[in-house]
Parts: structure tokens; C-alpha cells; sequence
């Protein structure tokens, strides 16, 4: 009973989660699939709470499980041993970074990672992770279409005044217009974050 973990900060979520999501669904067919909202990423600050973040999750994934993981690191959750045949879904960048992560061998014990990869991304970026990894066999590639969208654009956007609303699925549009989120985050009038403001 293979299950699919996503997880991320969501903030906020935005098309390029949505479309990993589906393409790890379609490649994989998991009996079971997690979006888990990291409650304290270990790795980045956060603009919104944990709770709020979690509600746009929920609007950005109708039908699925989101769950808030109050764990800062993956090793940690999964040694709980919450989820059947874990697969850990990540983007090619990310992997990139893995072996900075906590215990990335452990990791890889206690789950597989699905990598996605996008057209023309450098497979010796890939290579160099994997040849360091006690168990490479773990990690399978999958390929995605490039979108050209990021939270941090998302949130400039919001700042600025900006349209942003094709860059996240429409309900999470909808809830960032009612609950006026990312509206004072710092920005200059030119977008470049203020000293006292979040990128």
C-alpha cells in the first residue's frame, strides 16, 4: 500500500505544487496520498502561520489528505512510521540539496523519494547526489513540465498589488483576496523586498 508524502511550507501554494501532485499520482497510483504542511520548516522562514497555511493547502487540494506535520525534519517523521510503503515526492532542485539534509541515508531507509525532473534539467546534477548515496536504488526520476512560478512570486505579487490569481488555483486566489494575506509584506513600490520585509 504504496503512500505518496508531498511536503512543503505552502506559502502560499501555487500551480507548480498542484501539477507535482498530479503527475506523482499518475506515475505512481498510491493507495494513499499526503500533503503534509510543515508546520516549522527547519529550512526557511515563513510568512503566514501554520494554520493559515494549512487552510490554503486544504483549498489547494480539494479531495486529498492535508495534514499540518509538526516535525522541522523528514527523518523525524518517518521514524514514526505513520504512513504504509512511504514515497517521498521532491522536486529535481531540492535533491539536489539532499544530502544536507537531516540523515539523508536514513531517509532513504525508511522511504523512496520520487525526484521531478523537468526537461533539459542537467542529469549530472542528479548523478553527483546519487553516486554519495548508501542506497541509490531508492530514488526514482519522473518528468514534469516546467511552470515559471514560485511561492516568493506569488507573495510580490500580493505585496505590489499585482495580478497573481494564474499563479495558484483559484480557490487559494480566493481565500488570499478575503483574508487580505500577503498584503504588507515589505515591498518597495520598484518590488524589491525592504530590509525589514520577507522575500
Amino acid at each position: 500500500m504504496t503512500t505518496v508524502l508531498f511536503g512543503g511550507a505552502f506559502d502560499p501554494p501555487q500551480n507548480a505544487h498542484v501539477a507535482l501532485v498530479r503527475e506523482a499520482r499518475g506515475r505512481f497510483e498510491p493507495e494513499r496520498l499526503v500533503v503534509l504542511v510543515v508546520a516549522e520548516p527547519g529550512h526557511k522562514e515563513v510568512v503566514l502561520s501554520a494554520q493559515t497555511r494549512l487552510d490554503l493547502a486544504r483549498a489547494a487540494f480539494p479531495g486529498d489528505e492535508v495534514v499540518l506535520d509538526g516535525h522541522a525534519r523528514t527523518a523525524d517523521l518517518l521514524r514514526e512510521g505513520r504512513y504504509a510503503d512511504p514515497l517521498f515526492v521532491i522536486g529535481a532542485d531540492e535533491f539536489c540539496d539532499f544530502l544536507q539534509w537531516k540523515e539523508p541515508d536514513t531517509v532513504l531507509e525508511l522511504a523512496r523519494l520520487g525526484v521531478a525532473t523537468r526537461p533539459g534539467f542537467p542529469r549530472e546534477r542528479l548523478d553527483r547526489v546519487l553516486e554519495r548515496l548508501a542506497r541509490p536504488e531508492r530514488v526514482e526520476f519522473f518528468t514534469i513540465e516546467p511552470l515559471d512560478v514560485s511561492s516568493s512570486e506569488v507573495r510580490r505579487r500580493v505585496a505590489l498589488g499585482e495580478p497573481y490569481a494564474e499563479l495558484v488555483p483559484a480557490a487559494v486566489a480566493e481565500l488570499i483576496r478575503r483574508r487580505g494575506l500577503y498584503r504588507s509584506e515589505g515591498y518597495t513600490t520598484a518590488g524589491t523586498p525592504q530590509e525589514d520585509g520577507t522575500a
